[in-house]
């Protein structure tokens, strides 16, 4: 496993209850953990993020007030090798999807890339979009 050239570190107000949203509903798994510094992370396929519980202690890099909804004005998309078994985890542990599964269909260039996509918040608000690619075909608005 190499190291993504981008990955999100999201602070968290639980990191259990994290990790049972990550790894039992979305599907990732840790790669590693610091469990003295309360983080962890986490990889699904090339998708990587990494979880910080909240410290007490002011060390943690946040730049103004936390208030649930963490995250605000941000989704990340992560594609998942099986949507409905998300949604079916989802619905095992009681998480209401915050947008229902949907079938998309999104230009890039002269072509569109389809998805079958939900999203779902995770324990502080994050909004976590989970897509299952169906491929590819031509624009059909050009």
């Amino acid at each position: 496993m190499e190291f993504s050239a981008l990955v999100p570190e999201l602070i968290v107000s639980d990191l259990q209850a994290s990790l049972k949203f990550w790894c039992g509903v979305v599907g990732f798994s840790v790669w590693y953990d610091r469990p003295e510094d309360d983080f962890s992370y986490l990889t699904l396929g090339s998708a990587q993020i990494m979880l910080e519980q909240r410290s007490n202690t002011g060390d943690d890099w946040v730049s103004a007030s936390l208030e649930q909804p963490f995250g605000r004005g941000v989704n990340f998309q992560i594609q998942v090798p099986s949507l409905d078994a998300v949604i079916s985890r989802c619905n095992k542990n009681g998480i209401d999807l915050f947008l229902p599964e949907e079938e998309r269909w999104y230009r890039r260039g002269t072509e569109e890339v389809g998805q079958k996509q939900c999203i779902v918040a995770d324990p502080d608000g994050y909004l976590i979009r989970c897509i299952q690619s169906l491929g590819k075909r031509p624009a059909s608005n050009l």
